[in-house]
């Protein structure tokens, strides 16, 4: 069983910048696809970003070039460094984890996070 806890989020203004952070337990993180989802205020909950074992990284067209995911093994940690941040990225932030092959669909991650509050200011 894999345990994620979030942290990181907070209040932040319009242009600013926030770096979430996911550390795992109970697993064999480097072996773990990580994903960050988010679910905003009456919407749906939706992908965000999404990197494997190799390198690979995957992002929503609406954060593309503002966000980055990245992991740190060694930590069992995986980040999300949020820049230019806007009113609409306004969402609680979950981290999830699955094995084998990144995906956006929600519904095939298996472990998740409690998430983490952030909101912008405009």
């Amino acid at each position: 069983q894999v345990q994620l806890v979030e942290s990181g989020g907070g209040l932040v203004q319009a242009g600013g910048s926030l770096r979430l952070s996911c550390t795992a337990s109970g697993g064999t993180f480097s072996t773990y696809v990580m994903a960050w989802f988010r679910q905003g205020p009456g919407k749906e909950r939706e992908f965000v970003a999404t990197t494997n074992t190799g390198g690979y990284t995957n992002y929503a067209n609406s954060v593309k070039g503002r966000f980055t995911i990245s992991r740190d093994n060694a930590k069992n940690t995986v980040y999300l460094q949020m820049n230019s941040l806007k009113p609409e990225d306004t969402a609680v932030y979950y981290c999830a984890s699955r094995k084998y092959v990144p995906t956006r669909n929600s519904d095939q991650y298996n472990y998740w996070g409690q998430g983490t509050q952030v909101t912008v200011s405009s």
